[in-house]
């Protein structure tokens, strides 16, 4: 078994073949069956942390494990909360062929697959780009996104000015006009797609803010007390998600359903929907697309795939 380094994976997954690896993937199909949750508690029973184990496999071809630990208070030890280890394996033995980091797979495959729905929900013109969340998974937005659309023109949003600057430096670097902007709703009005990679639990976008022919991409809400947006940002747009598990278990969708602003069945199509041409993702450019991603083992299994192809 063949164990890759973290730069290692990052080099082998660049934007054009990951978003490309996935989206056959989304036409080919996959078994991925429920997460796993588990809790983790301490010898007097106290829950330290919890256990996630994510599978995923294609019949005949290759198996993929992904486990995450999130320890919250590792951070007073001076250690991350979250560590993720991906397993890869052949499906017809079950032998185990390669592991790599898990952090890796799971922050480039995310921002690839809201890539991917940004092929089919972006306008084909769209140059400017609102990338609200300075974080992991926030910073390689740009980068994705810059694969399928003529993105020039990148702002920078975070809670911590100081941590958007640092993002904005690199940006910059990797050829962006990149800035650090302070007012979001200033900020919403100017771009053509908002993408939103954070942990809030309140409203960040509201519908009030949105105009005709944007899209807007939400990666954080990923827990029924997370959300980004507020419930109208659901109600009179075209809404797309990446798998049915986003209406168990993405705050902004649930919230909006609770408000009585939106309703499963509005949803458009899944991520599935459009890789396989059942439905054409954006009608017009005056239509206003919002995409809600969860995240699937379908994409973790898909990154791993290229990353030992490209490394053997």
């Amino acid at each position: 078994m063949k164990h890759y380094s973290t730069q290692e994976t990052i080099d082998a997954l660049p934007a054009d073949k990951l978003i490309d690896t996935i989206q056959e993937f989304f036409v080919e199909g996959c078994d991925v069956p429920l997460r796993h949750n588990h809790a983790i508690q301490d010898t007097a029973g106290d829950e330290l942390g919890r256990f996630l184990i994510m599978p995923a496999w294609q019949a005949g071809k290759r198996l993929g494990l992904k486990t995450v630990s999130i320890f919250p208070n590792n951070n007073k030890q001076g250690l991350a909360g979250l560590h993720s280890v991906y397993t890869l394996y052949d499906a017809n033995t079950g032998v185990p062929i390669a592991i790599f980091d898990g952090n890796v797979i799971t922050s480039r495959r995310t921002a690839a697959a809201s890539a991917l729905a940004g092929r089919y929900l972006s306008r084909a013109d769209s140059r400017h780009l609102l990338v609200v969340g300075a974080g992991q998974v926030g910073s390689l937005v740009p980068e994705m996104y810059r694969a399928v659309r003529p993105i020039e023109t990148v702002s920078v949003y975070n809670p911590s000015p100081a941590n958007a600057q640092k993002l904005v430096d690199k940006l910059t670097q990797d050829g962006f006009d990149a800035k650090v902007v302070t007012d979001l709703k200033s900020a919403v009005g100017q771009a053509d797609i908002i993408s939103c990679a954070t942990l809030s639990t309140e409203p960040l976008i509201l519908r009030e803010w949105l105009k005709q022919g944007q899209h807007l991409d939400l990666i954080g809400s990923f827990t029924p007390q997370m959300r980004e947006t507020d419930g109208a940002c659901f109600g009179d747009t075209s809404v797309f998600m990446d798998a049915e598990e986003a209406l168990m278990k993405a705050g902004d969708m649930l919230s909006a359903i609770d408000e009585g602003c939106f309703d499963k069945d509005k949803v458009l199509a899944t991520l599935y929907d459009l890789c396989q041409g059942k439905h054409q993702g954006r009608a017009c450019d005056d239509e206003i697309t919002v995409f809600k991603s969860v995240g699937t083992g379908l994409e973790d299994l898909a990154a791993a795939n290229l990353a030992y192809d490209s490394l053997n």
